[in-house]
């Protein structure tokens, strides 16, 4: 049997990028109060929580993640009456708002800054990282930016350098300095006592550097074509030991209000990624698992990865998955439409909590921005590269009116060309469509206990299928079959005892009815929900092709 768990262990986090979503003003960019009005949309869909990247005030040179002010709502979003409304609006449906928390860093323009920029005498100058340049005059130390160049500016008026991880209007805190963690930790206070449900901590990893400020290592992997960043290893400039104890100050704080939720996002391999659950849960609740979108789709990589995952997670932590998000190209651009359809089912049968990108749900895909519109500053300072995030960023598409819906003006971004025949409008009423399929699985997971809570168990993984169950004792056993190519696969069973049940949701609504027996066909793009027939199964029983 199984007790009732955390809204956020059985919950469907939907990630939103305000300011394509939903504008409510005719000013071209999405907002708060264009999030109310979707509201009931999100609820029919069945999500959970929903988690807003950053709407803080900011001069905008990265969008959102270099924040001016912690404490209040950048004006194009709306008002601090509008985030409260959206508050009450959540809760009143029995939805959570997660907030992205940006604390590595602050926009130049943050009071901090231009206090800590004043003089080398100023009392906020140990706020952030501050440096002699080297005796010849260059930097500190070999450390780049994940925006491209140099990690280090020099400011000719104090002549010192300053570090920044990413644009130079994105200065690093200094989170060794107390000062900094008792502010950074008031700032979530604040949000806390306003009600907000939880945060997603930006690039969390990224917090503490090394003390001596070592030179970060060559990469021996490196292929011109990738980011320039890349080109060194960044074990010195990331990853830090000393990282965990400020996690879990952030944790600390959250327990002393009541189902509260600590999100990481942690670009690191899974033997470093589980450590950020801290000693004896002491860290952050859900680490951001992103191998499904960074590993080939690959049927074998992929269900060796997550068997590596489910047995790295430590006792009483909880998994979770992701398809898609802000900074990377979509699901569909990246598998195609079909496979994403598949891709899915993976997401929202898996254990642990999935987290839906906003329009991942109609199908979207990345759209090409000509050079002369790009804005995001990773693809303007690295042009040729085409690693541009505006195409994983474009407005949502919900009718086929003009500009989809989302504006009664033209978009900061263009609208998918695509957007007249495949909008949320015209998709709901269409049993066939992707949005169909997303509601239809979302709500067996949010029926299902065995779904939400069940164990994990791998039957079956080669070039093409990855099949495995769930199974909650005094629950219904569900077998997922999921076909990662376009070419039909087989299943067959071997062994004394036979798993048999009926298929309850399929990519291919044709499929849905048909029984499991010794040998199941799964077509090219298919993916499987089966219901097992009581006491007919074993625990893991020996299945080939």
């Amino acid at each position: 049997m199984y007790q009732e768990q955390l809204w956020w262990r059985h919950g469907i986090i939907y990630q939103i990028y305000p300011r394509s979503f939903k504008d409510s003003n005719g000013d071209g960019i999405g907002d708060l109060k264009g999030i109310i009005q979707q509201l009931d949309y999100l609820e029919w869909l069945g999500i959970r929580a929903v988690w807003l990247s950053p709407i803080y005030p900011s001069p905008m040179a990265d969008f959102g993640y270099d924040i001016s002010d912690y404490k209040q709502i950048h004006p194009i979003f709306g008002e601090m009456h509008d985030l409260e409304s959206l508050l009450d609006e959540l809760h009143r449906r029995n939805m959570k708002l997660i907030l992205d928390l940006v604390p590595n860093h602050t926009s130049s323009q943050h009071p901090w800054f231009i206090e800590s920029k004043s003089s080398k005498d100023s009392p906020k100058r140990s706020w952030y990282i501050w440096e002699d340049a080297k005796p010849d005059g260059s930097a500190p130390n070999n450390w780049l930016s994940v925006f491209g160049g140099s990690a280090w500016e020099w400011d000719e008026d104090t002549q010192q350098y300053y570090y920044h991880a990413f644009l130079k209007e994105q200065p690093d805190l200094n989170w060794r300095n107390e000062d900094v963690q008792k502010a950074m930790l008031e700032v979530m206070q604040f949000w806390l006592e306003k009600g907000v449900d939880g945060f997603r901590v930006d690039v969390m990893w990224h917090l503490i550097k090394d003390k001596q400020l070592r030179d970060n290592p060559l990469n021996p992997d490196f292929q011109e074509r990738d980011a320039n960043y890349n080109r060194l290893l960044p074990v010195y400039s990331t990853d830090q030991p000393e990282v965990h104890e400020l996690v879990g100050q952030m944790r600390a704080l959250l327990e002393q209000y009541q189902e509260k939720v600590l999100i990481g996002e942690i670009y690191l391999p899974i033997q470093r990624l589980v450590t950020y659950y801290g000693i004896n849960s002491s860290g952050a609740h859900l680490p951001f698992n992103f191998q499904l979108l960074t590993l080939p789709w690959d049927a074998q990589q992929i269900a060796v990865a997550i068997d590596e995952y489910e047995g790295a997670i430590p006792e009483n932590g909880w998994p979770n998955w992701v398809l898609s998000n802000h900074d990377k190209p979509r699901i569909a651009s990246r598998i195609g439409g079909q496979q994403a359809r598949v891709a899915a089912f993976l997401l929202l049968t898996l254990r642990g909590t999935p987290t839906i990108y906003y329009g991942d749900e109609i199908g979207m895909y990345d759209v090409p921005i000509p050079s002369d519109e790009v804005q995001d500053p990773q693809g303007l300072n690295m042009p040729g590269k085409n690693l541009s995030r505006d195409p994983a960023r474009t407005p949502m598409q919900w009718n086929n009116g003009e500009f989809a819906g989302f504006s009664t003006v033209k978009p900061w971004l263009r609208v998918d060309k695509r957007f007249k025949r495949e909008n949320v409008e015209i998709q709901k009423d269409n049993p066939y469509s992707m949005l169909t399929l997303y509601r239809k699985l979302i709500k067996l997971r949010n029926e299902e206990p065995t779904l939400q809570y069940g164990n994990y168990v791998p039957i079956f993984s080669d070039q093409q299928l990855i099949i495995y169950k769930r199974a909650l004792e005094g629950y219904p056993t569900f077998l997922i079959a999921l076909n990662l190519t376009p070419r039909p696969a087989y299943f067959k069973q071997q062994g004394k005892t036979v798993l048999k049940g009926e298929v309850i949701l399929a990519t291919t609504p044709e499929t849905e009815g048909l029984s499991l027996e010794e040998e199941i066909y799964v077509g090219g793009d298919e993916a499987l929900v089966i219901r097992l027939e009581k006491n007919k199964t074993v625990s893991a029983p020996v299945l080939n092709t």
